[in-house]
């Protein structure tokens, strides 16, 4: 098949990494693929070096000029099936391709749990212009079905895969010693866009008031909220515990260094990967039970929840995991073995391919 992605967004993070992963996968498997994205994306430079193609359209924002421009490649270029991820780049292909025969399936994946206008234009978009509907977790899938009253046979949940062999468990001590950290200190970490919604503010604030006085807080990440965290750890009195690295391009030392994982997301998720990748290489997580995470946190058997925008329940968790080595071993080992069942990349990989299959028929 030729499956072409779409992405509107300038953005990065999770989607986007998503989107390159199952991309590359499908050219692995034989299929062609081409990426659709302004020239100014992040993604049109990480395409490069993923050996993703990918081409560039005005389509960052709504307007004629990415909408003839899209039309106009999508009119010169066959391919099977045009998947689109955001909001405004559906909508520009959703428009391309009315009247165009033959024309490709469209296929809306739905990464976040953000809700959806609930209007008749909307349900056009995604009822008739849409083929078929991919949500990146089950929960995210049952919104749908509830809050917009989409038709369930629709929309298939598909969620996220992980390379298993890449995310695995390592020795700690050693992990620290590699990133210059004290292998004698506790480390409590996130690796995230740094985003309000991520509660990274909450997290710095549980931290400021942990009772381990000795641990050390790792922030790896980058994004609009760098500078309003990087006041708040001032304020705080933090800045010699705090270690803020910036994005990495390789996340599993930055994960296997780490003693307890938190998440504590307050909207907007799907199935994280971060999350995913800290249980695959066995670190204890504290998360909220927010958009699809609760797939994958089971409280006290592969994880901890807690409130979202609580500091106080998020510092009595982590404390509880530091204070406590044998329930933190015991929920590492069954994160681990719940991700390796369910979370693999080949899965995601099997299941989008039969979704574009079924639609490309």
């Amino acid at each position: 098949m030729h499956i072409v992605h779409s992405e509107s967004s300038c953005g990065w993070g999770g989607q986007e990494i998503r989107m390159l992963e199952e991309a590359a996968g499908m050219l692995a498997r034989g299929h062609r693929v081409t990426l659709l994205c302004p020239p100014e994306a992040r993604i049109y430079e990480e395409a490069a070096r993923s050996g993703v193609p990918a081409v560039a359209l005005p389509i960052a924002r709504k307007g004629l000029a990415g909408l003839r421009a899209l039309r106009a490649w999508l009119a010169n270029v066959r391919c099977d099936v045009l998947n689109s991820h955001s909001s405004t780049d559906s909508w520009l292909a959703a428009l391309a391709l009315l009247g165009m025969n033959p024309r490709p399936a469209l296929v809306r994946t739905r990464h976040i749990s953000a809700a959806i206008p609930d209007n008749i234009a909307t349900r056009w978009l995604y009822q008739s212009a849409t083929r078929r509907i991919v949500t990146t977790g089950e929960r995210l899938r049952e919104q749908l079905i509830r809050d917009n009253r989409f038709r369930a046979e629709t929309i298939v949940s598909v969620p996220t895969g992980i390379d298993l062999a890449r995310f695995a468990p390592a020795d700690r001590a050693q992990a620290k010693l590699r990133l210059g950290l004290d292998p004698a200190q506790a480390c409590v970490g996130i690796v995230a866009t740094l985003r309000s919604w991520k509660g990274h503010r909450y997290l710095v604030e549980a931290f400021a008031s942990l009772k381990q006085k000795d641990a050390r807080l790792l922030l790896v990440g980058n994004g609009p909220g760098w500078d309003n965290l990087k006041q708040q750890v001032a304020q705080l009195g933090l800045v010699a515990r705090v270690l803020m690295p910036g994005n990495q391009a390789d996340v599993v030392p930055w994960l296997q260094a780490l003693d307890v994982f938190a998440l504590p997301s307050y909207a907007n998720e799907g199935v994280p990967q971060a999350l995913m990748q800290a249980m695959a290489v066995g670190v204890p997580v504290v998360s909220t039970s927010v958009g699809s995470i609760d797939e994958l946190v089971r409280h006290e058997e592969t994880g901890l929840m807690v409130p979202p925008r609580d500091a106080d329940a998020l510092r009595a968790a982590i404390e509880r995991l530091l204070g406590e080595p044998a329930l933190g071993e015991r929920l590492a080992q069954a994160a681990r073995a719940w991700v390796s069942s369910r979370y693999s990349r080949e899965r995601m990989l099997d299941r989008m391919e039969a979704v574009f299959r079924s639609v490309a028929a």
